[in-house]
């Protein structure tokens, strides 16, 4: 059952300010482009797996350059229980609610991905330290739907919440699925209608113009929870559909099989724009960008729009790497869309203007297996050897890969994070449980096109008061592109 933790009053606010016309968020994106630039970012941060007997935490990040904390930690608000593995997060309200004035972007909502809790956190009263609302607690979820392992959380237009759920609670992939919290975050039941749960769980994204919400897959938690293992893949634990939904009434329409070029499926957005009809998906182990879209019948399609290339390497446990594309977002203006390969450790950005056909534009190396200093060699078609060269920044060493990004409103800053997930994050870059995670920040091109690491901004979760952590998901106070949707 949900735990009551505080009763606050009730108020309408947006990026800080009193807001008595309109619900929250923005009336398109294109406005929200123009909204205030973000001072402030919440960050999921992970002691589970660490060996450190430390609760998750979420941290509030100084992002105002005029700051005297710019750039740093500035709160840390603990969780209650060791063990949740924080991970993805979303608000109880967005641009979807904006022509409801008596809606609020309040509660940033929190999934613990192991433990099934699903923590809810007042950022009003004081955003910059935000306090601790209410815990849903995993066996009322369980019991009134079958469901674990929460992954995405949305808001929806009608106040509801809704949450992809991974598996069920003894970790089978069979028993995934989507929760649905009303504004109080009180569990109603499951979102789609009986027999209609897809057959892996992940992330989601809808487009209401198309009455249409489509999801991803990654794998039964039984699997990726023990680390990734090749084999599993082989023996159909891990995923590689998308499932085509009606909006709202939760009828799986389609499934699309994406085949060999889309294994284990991850991030997935539409388009911006909430008339079109198109958007992509992130295909982590065969590092392709794969682009869905409506066809003429009303059915829908799919075609790879990006491939990466795995890369022959020397010194690593296959004789081939892939990027493994863990994270994506596209630009409010839908013209740049930007993905991470979190194994070879570049962050590249794309003109899509002409979704079909995407141009890359940027491409900077923050990390990765294959960077100078590394045992991991990369072998050229020549048989010659190399590595990245991937700089320091403010003497630091950039750990990781990198793994969850953030884009400013306006298009001109992309953060990004370096944890993916406790158990992989230890068997892939097991550095980072001694020395912690760091958060970057990459000045955008929007022009012309481009990406530079911003030398002055550094934020080093390895120095943490509890001991090195894992940092994972970026929110906004007011709304981003990995939120906010437009209906």
């Amino acid at each position: 059952m949900a735990t009551d933790v505080s009763v606050l009053p009730h108020a309408s606010v947006e990026n800080g300010a009193a807001c008595c016309k309109k619900g929250p968020g923005y009336a398109t994106p294109l406005e929200a482009m123009s909204g205030p630039r973000e001072a402030l970012i919440y960050v999921t941060c992970v002691y589970s797996g660490t060996g450190r007997e430390k609760p998750d935490y979420l941290a509030t990040v100084d992002v105002d350059p005029s700051s005297l904390t710019y750039s740093k930690v500035i709160h840390r608000l603990p969780v209650p229980y060791l063990g949740d593995e924080l991970h993805h997060s979303g608000w109880n309200a967005c641009s979807s609610c904006h022509g409801d004035p008596s809606a609020n972007r309040r509660f940033l909502v929190l999934p613990s991905l192991i433990s099934g809790r699903i923590y809810v956190i007042d950022t009003l009263k004081n955003p910059k330290a935000p306090s601790l609302h209410k815990v849903v607690e995993p066996a009322d979820i369980v019991q009134k739907t079958g469901l674990a392992y929460p992954h995405t959380s949305h808001c929806l237009a009608s106040g509801d919440i809704l949450v992809s759920c991974l598996g069920d609670k003894d970790g089978n992939a069979e028993g995934n699925g989507f929760l649905l919290l009303d504004s109080e975050f009180k569990v109603k039941g499951r979102w789609e209608k009986p027999g209609h749960s897809p057959l892996f769980g992940y992330d989601f994204w809808y487009q209401p113009r198309h009455k249409t919400m489509i999801s991803s897959s990654w794998g039964a938690p039984a699997a990726f929870t023990k680390g990734f293992n090749p084999q599993h893949v082989s023996d159909g634990l891990y995923g590689r559909h998308l499932f085509v939904y009606s909006w709202p009434d939760g009828e799986l329409k389609q499934t699309l099989d994406l085949g060999n070029t889309g294994l284990i499926p991850l991030e997935i957005r539409f388009l911006h724009d909430p008339s079109k009809d198109t958007g992509f998906v992130g295909c982590a182990l065969t590092s392709n960008m794969v682009r869905f879209f409506k066809t003429a019948d009303g059915s829908w399609s799919h075609e790879v729009a990006v491939s990466v290339n795995p890369q022959k390497v020397q010194n690593w446990i296959l004789p081939e790497m892939p990027g493994l594309i863990t994270d994506f977002l596209i630009s409010l203006d839908d013209r740049f869309l930007y993905f991470v390969n979190w194994l070879h450790g570049d962050v590249r950005q794309y003109n899509i203007e002409d979704p079909k056909n995407p141009v890359l534009k940027g491409q900077v190396w923050v990390g990765g297996l294959i960077q100078k200093g590394s045992p991991v060699f990369a072998v050229a078609e020549d048989g010659s050897s190399f590595q990245h060269e991937v700089p320091e920044i403010q003497g630091h060493r950039l750990r990781g890969g990198p793994q969850m990004i953030q884009l400013s409103l306006d298009g001109k800053r992309l953060y990004v994070t370096n944890s993916l997930f406790s158990v992989w994050d230890n068997q892939f870059y097991p550095e980072l449980a001694e020395k912690g995670s760091h958060m970057l920040q990459i000045d955008v091109d929007t022009e012309k096109g481009g990406l530079v690491i911003n030398p002055n901004f550094f934020v080093d979760f390895g120095a943490e008061p509890d001991g090195p952590s894992f940092a994972h998901e970026m929110r906004y106070p007011g709304g981003d592109c990995t939120s906010d949707i437009w209906v």
